[in-house]
């Protein structure tokens, strides 16, 4: 008797992209039609987080089902050790043939990372990464972080145009056909391995800034339609409400570069949805049953698109630190909506569990199949994120605490009651239980005092 099939996977991820900025998440504004087929069979989780809220330690703490203080990735410049065993690896070496299109953000010098083949024109190796014994000689040598605007001026200069970003994934998704071609048809040399199981990942850079679409028609029909953030007040806060990335019309732009930037920003969106429809289309012109594929979609982090006043990420605001997520199996899932707090770094284990492939110890991933099944009743409703190595946000239920260290005070969030994120807590006394219990939690993953 043979084993059955494993299921081939299909990760659909963007860049930066706000978790209600979807027409399955309720936005009214953008049109997002695939990713919205998509989540009518899926299992759509409400409260996903990013393990940071920056795009490096995100994704590679997202790859190796560990924080970022366990997988050694907390700042941007940071990456994964060489041969680390992130879930591309784990999957590959256990047949699956795993395929990375498009943005991984790898910095160091291990650009795949347990990915057999690559495709895209994203990789590259930070200099300090090279220098290995020699590091002085790199030093003053351009890195990606250097390669932006300040956010004022990323606001003031959005609109139409064509940012680099757009071509990058214009050759993702052509060379994500072209694989799936090889893969599954191969019509001039007929060595097709359709019989070998696929992690394909498209990874797109939008709707990442600049604020930017080379789509005229989709920018004009957002300009007058999308909403806005206005007449919102700094958080006292000093990392919360810091002057890093304000940008506030009336202020520091008009309201019309703001309106601008939102245009752009969905228009991007629209955009991407277009290009994963590419990639479903090219799967069933291939003979795919889409049906029997496990298609997970997610992005990185947020962006706040001026909400509090700021844009960007790097907050633990809700706009920020928490993402868009669902996954979708019909054979074997049916579609539901989870509120439970969940994150990224609970994917490893989760397709790992899916597909029949050993969970490796040491990860901090849970499982979420008993949440795709409609059980929760056993879950740990919790969430972690984690930033700049001294940062950190603990999610429970409703309640979301964020540690700042020497930075700043400690702030206590109750998001059933404050939604909007503006009135902290900690001092309620009422508190003071929720508040020692996550007190404790946060010494256990080594943060907090001494």
């Amino acid at each position: 008797m043979t084993a059955p099939r494993r299921p081939n996977i299909l990760f659909l991820m963007t860049d930066e992209h706000r978790f209600d900025v979807a027409g399955f998440a309720g936005d009214p504004v953008v049109r997002t039609p695939v990713l919205d087929e998509l989540a009518r069979s899926a299992v759509v989780f409400g409260n996903a987080y990013t393990p940071a809220p920056i795009c490096v330690p995100g994704r590679q703490a997202m790859m190796a089902g560990q924080f970022p203080r366990h997988c050694g990735v907390e700042r941007f410049g940071d990456d994964l050790a060489p041969g680390h065993l992130t879930f591309a690896r784990q999957l590959a070496l256990h047949g699956y043939r795993t395929v990375a299109a498009g943005k991984l953000h790898h910095v160091g010098v291990d650009q795949a990372q347990g990915w057999t083949h690559l495709i895209g024109m994203e990789s590259g190796v930070a200099p300090h990464h090279l220098a290995g014994r020699d590091e002085d000689s790199y030093r003053g040598l351009p890195t990606p972080a250097t390669h932006k605007w300040s956010q004022v001026t990323e606001v003031k200069r959005a609109g139409i145009g064509r940012s680099p970003y757009v071509a990058r994934d214009e050759y993702t998704v052509a060379g994500a056909l072209q694989y799936v071609h090889e893969h599954f048809v191969d019509s001039y040399y007929d060595r097709a391995i359709p019989e070998v199981p696929l992690l394909l990942k498209v990874s797109l850079h939008q709707p990442h800034y600049p604020y930017l679409t080379p789509h005229r028609e989709l920018f004009e029909h957002y300009l007058t339609r999308v909403p806005l953030y206005e007449d919102q007040e700094l958080s006292g806060h000093p990392v919360l409400g810091g002057r890093r990335h304000v940008v506030r019309a009336g202020i520091e732009v008009t309201r019309r570069e703001q309106q601008r930037a939102v245009a752009a920003y969905y228009a991007m969106i629209e955009a991407a949805d277009a290009l994963f429809g590419q990639v479903l289309d090219g799967l069933r012109l291939a003979g795919q049953d889409l049906d029997d594929w496990i298609v997970v979609f997610t992005s990185d982090h947020g962006e706040m698109l001026g909400e509090h006043g700021v844009w960007e990420k790097q907050r633990f605001y809700e706009a920020s630190a928490r993402v868009p997520l669902f996954v979708r199996w019909p054979r074997r899932f049916a579609p539901s909506a989870v509120t439970q707090n969940v994150s990224l770094c609970d994917l490893y284990a989760t397709l790992c569990e899916l597909t029949g492939v050993p969970v490796p110890k040491g990860l901090d991933s849970r499982s979420l199949a008993p949440l795709l099944s409609g059980d929760a009743s056993g879950w740990d409703d919790e969430a972690v994120s984690q930033f700049d190595g001294t940062r950190l946000m603990i999610k429970r239920g409703a309640l979301k605490y964020q540690w700042y260290g020497d930075e700043g005070p400690e702030v206590l969030f109750d998001l059933e009651a404050d939604p909007g994120e503006r009135r902290d807590v900690v001092a309620d006394p009422r508190r003071a239980p929720a508040l020692a219990a996550f007190r404790l939690r946060r010494d256990e993953l080594g943060f907090g005092p001494g």
